[in-house]
């Protein structure tokens, strides 16, 4: 095409694009003035937009008018791209490329089956939750930032949601880019930083990102730096998660213990979305709709669907996986559970084949294992590679991306040293999710830790495996495997050994595993060889190890000064903290300016908690409130209390609470006035706390006032605390009648309170019935209530399903107390089995072992072995 022929071309878009927006204004009775409230454009660029004889609009403008205006923008911005003249060498610049031209099975959406070779995506049907990506969208078509992490189950159609959602904007000229290579973390880390405006970044499995051990924190904080950097607007992030995961890195740290996933909680706070697990009413009606107009795929799954409505599922061959599993031949079903164990016990996605093997031979039964043939294994991986519906494999073979680093260049992280020799599996997503919850109470035998022993090479599967197997109290493979990483350069199995060996009293062994991680740049390494030199009085070489921590890691530094704190040595915590908040780390500055206190250093440490105040960090508001209330600042400590009080400071309440219940005139009344306030803002749950807080603070009484006041004011959780007040004091009459109108109104806390005190009561009747209706309302606690009662009861049989069926880690508190009671009764072979089981699911804490050195795989006490 001539120069002049290109021109004439823009020219007529160009015309042709305001002709449409100007027929859309009038067809939509709006004025002008109107448009621009409803836009959120300014004055001049939608005037200019309408204007022949002015530039060409922005693809923005263009967007935001088709929307208001309701233009089929897919067309308007192809008119728009012919009218500003975007050549292909301009698509083709920047990170990612265009939407368009991405296969949505490249970003790893499930496929659901194949036509004439081609796979096919089946109808979409709309939820709730494609309408909240929907709003995203709309945002970041405005010139915003967004990200949106979809939270769901395997195969509930969270990728896919994430591939409709940015279609609008693929006409608009935005490009998606997949951070992958050479590994998701890594990929990622480095190139954020080049995002650019109109890009999606497609963070599909974002554990594979946030959760990285070593990266994560700071992809988590680049993201973050992405979506707040107005030069780089508009950005889309777009991710996806299991709900595992999610409640990993939104679980709060326990005072003083490790936070690795800080800035991701941060990141996260108020932008995940959950994706339920199986169609409602509503979606079924649309999926069947779908059908009828011809979709043959949907027809096929509501013929197994439509009555569990687990559509995604079905659509990604979850059901036939699981009959593979099920039904498949014994060798078979021996390779898939030991795949299962070794992904949630920690192990990368690709499993070598050598591993496998060797391992799965436990899983059989002995006559099983007497009929295996010479080809067994070659069967049992064939039978696990056929396709089922959904194009799906329960085993593959996997592929995966080799490093590509410059000749004799180190791994970016030393624990990922080593590699698989020879042919490596993944395990189907749904099997994988399935064995974390149908196996989670189960250690693998005796072959799968010996295999690993012998066959994996990768440091960082070894570290992993060893914490498991401690977690589950097989002491002496976790000591193998410890060592066999550290071998293979794992710097973090070097310092976990270098930990065990201070315990044992050996300082010079501690002292060389830690220099041995120091040398690998573990920050923890650095850190714990710092301690040791100081505690030798080598505070040079202290203070310059502990300098090298800072550099790498200072959330490392920070935790560990926090841990050496709470251990009482102080000199080692302020060593730390020194270190840590010299280099920029907040939370380091509070703890320091503590420790500064303690010694008498007054001005030092309100310089500190100022500096910390000033970064946002609660704590170290607090701290310098105190500080100015110690120097007869009044007005200037109240305003600082209020505001960490208002940011969620509990300690910061009850100083307010306390100074104000303290004044000699009024003060009860003050005192009430400052519970109100904080009812009237919404933030009653914190009246809880405080009453926790002022009881753990030796002012007993005033936390029955706190709880009086607020469970007047409907405060669910200070009325229950009201109601364990009365039955400490064995008024259960008084407690009752508290708990009347919330248990009749069907609150299931409520409920499960008051079946404790019937039983008290000796009506076991009444109390099973509430206790059940608690379940039914939704309190999966009251599970374990239930099962303490049938403890009681006589029926340990059904003590222990029920205490099962409770979630997460509530059956230890349910199953822990039942085998203390039975212990105590001499039922010591009872109580034993209850500890294992305890041990095998992982909940089992240290001070609980019954056994001084671990447990054999098949939960018999290993003897002696060092």
């Amino acid at each position: 095409m001539q120069m002049g022929e290109a021109r004439e071309e823009r020219e007529a878009a160009l015309s042709d694009l305001r002709e449409r927006l100007s027929d859309g204004l009038a067809r939509s009775g709006l004025s002008k003035t109107q448009l621009i409230a409803r836009t959120g454009l300014g004055k001049t660029t939608v005037h200019e937009a309408f204007s022949f004889a002015a530039a060409a609009p922005s693809d923005r403008t263009v967007a935001a008018l088709a929307r208001v205006l309701k233009l089929p923008d897919e067309e308007l911005m192809v008119l728009w791209r012919v009218a500003t003249g975007v050549a292909k060498a301009e698509r083709d610049s920047g990170l990612g490329r265009p939407i368009a031209e991405w296969n949505p099975h490249d970003l790893e959406v499930h496929p659901a089956a194949s036509a004439g070779g081609r796979q096919v995506l089946p109808g979409y049907v709309r939820r709730a939750h494609d309408q909240v990506l929907e709003e995203a969208v709309q945002a970041v078509c405005q010139g915003n930032s967004r990200l949106v992490v979809l939270v769901g189950s395997s195969s509930t159609g969270k990728t896919r949601a994430c591939w409709e959602a940015v279609q609008p904007l693929a006409p608009m000229g935005w490009r998606l880019w997949h951070p992958f290579d050479p590994t998701r973390a890594a990929a990622a880390l480095d190139t954020l930083h080049q995002v650019g405006p109109q890009t999606v970044v497609w963070l599909n499995e974002a554990q594979h990102y946030l959760g990285d051990p070593w990266l994560g924190e700071e992809i988590a904080a680049a993201v973050h730096a992405l979506l707040t950097d107005p030069e780089r607007a508009s950005v889309l992030v777009l991710g996806t998660l299991w709900p595992e995961y999610e409640r990993q890195y939104q679980a709060l740290p326990a005072v003083g213990g490790p936070d690795p996933h800080s800035r991701v909680r941060e990141l996260l706070a108020g932008r995940t979305l959950h994706v339920p697990s199986s169609f409602d009413a509503e979606a079924l009606r649309v999926t069947a709709e779908l059908a009828r107009q011809g979709d043959r795929q949907l027809a096929e799954v509501l013929t197994r669907a439509a009555t569990h409505g687990q559509v995604t599922q079905d659509l990604a061959g979850a059901p036939a996986l699981l009959h593979t599993y099920e039904h498949g031949s014994p060798a078979a079903r021996a390779l898939l559970e030991t795949a299962m164990d070794a992904r949630r016990l920690g192990m990368g996605l690709h499993l070598p084949q050598a591993f496998l093997t060797d391992a799965a031979l436990d899983y059989l039964t002995d006559t099983d294992y007497a009929e295996l043939t010479a080809d067994w294994a070659e069967a049992a991986y064939a039978e696990l590679a056929k396709p089922v519906h959904g194009r799906q494999a329960a085993l593959r073979r996997a592929a995966p991306r080799p490093e590509r680093r410059p000749p004799g260049a180190s791994p970016s992280t030393p624990d990922r040293a080593g590699h698989s020799v020879g042919p490596v599996f993944r395990l189907a997503d749904y099997l994988e999710q399935h064995g974390r919850t149908t196996r989670s109470r189960l250690c693998p035998p005796a072959s799968f830790w010996a295999s690993a022993h012998t066959h994996l090479s990768r440091a960082i599967d070894l570290y992993d495996l060893s914490r498991a197997a401690e977690s589950l109290h097989r002491m002496q493979w976790a000591h193998h495997l410890l060592h066999r990483a550290a071998d293979l350069g794992s710097a973090a199995a070097l310092t976990r050994l270098g930990q065990l060996s201070e315990r044992d009293a050996d300082t010079e062994t501690a002292k060389a595993f830690y220099l041995k991680a120091a040398h690998l740049s573990d920050a923890e390494g650095m850190a714990q060889l710092a301690l040791l030199r100081a505690r030798g009085g080598d505070h040079e070489g202290a203070n310059a190890m502990a300098r090298r921590a800072a550099a790498n890691s200072t959330e490392v530094l920070g935790r560990l000064a926090v841990q050496r704190d709470e251990a009482w040595d102080r000199s080692g915590a302020e060593l730390l903290a020194r270190h840590a908040a010299e280099a920029g780390h907040t939370t380091s500055k509070t703890l320091l300016a503590r420790l500064r206190l303690r010694a008498g250093d007054r001005d030092g440490a309100e310089a500190l908690a100022r500096q910390a105040h000033d970064a946002g960090h609660i704590p170290g508001t607090t701290l310098l409130a105190e500080l100015l209330w110690r120097r007869g600042d009044d007005e200037g400590g109240e305003v600082l209390f209020h505001l960490a009080a208002d940011a969620g400071s509990i300690e910061a309440l009850q100083r307010l609470w306390l100074r104000r219940r303290g004044r000699r005139q009024g003060g009860r009344a003050a005192a009430e006035a400052l519970v109100e306030e904080v009812i009237d803002r919404g933030a009653g749950e914190k009246l809880f706390h405080l009453a926790e807080s002022l009881e753990s603070s030796d002012h007993p009484k005033y936390a029955e006032e706190v709880s009086l006041q607020a469970a007047a004011a409907g405060q669910l959780n200070s009325l229950l605390r009201v109601v364990r007040q009365r039955e400490k004091t064995a008024d259960l009459a008084a407690a009752e009648e508290l708990l009347k109108e919330p248990a009749d109104a069907g609150d299931p806390q409520a409920l499960a309170h008051l079946a404790r005190l019937r039983e008290a009561a000796g009506d076991l009747a009444e109390a099973e019935r509430l206790l059940q209706q608690a379940v039914d309302a939704g309190d999966s606690r009251a599970m374990v209530f239930w099962a303490l009662l049938k403890e009681r009861a006589g029926d340990p049989e059904s003590a222990e399903a029920l205490a099962w069926q409770a979630p997460a880690f509530m059956p230890f508190f349910a199953l822990m107390e039942m085998a203390k009671t039975r212990e105590a009764d001499g039922l010591h072979e009872s109580a034993g089995r209850l500890y294992r089981q305890l041990a095998d699911a992982r909940m089992l804490d240290p001070s609980e072992w019954q056994w001084p050195h671990g447990l054999d795989p098949d939960g018999s006490p290993t003897p002696p072995w060092r």
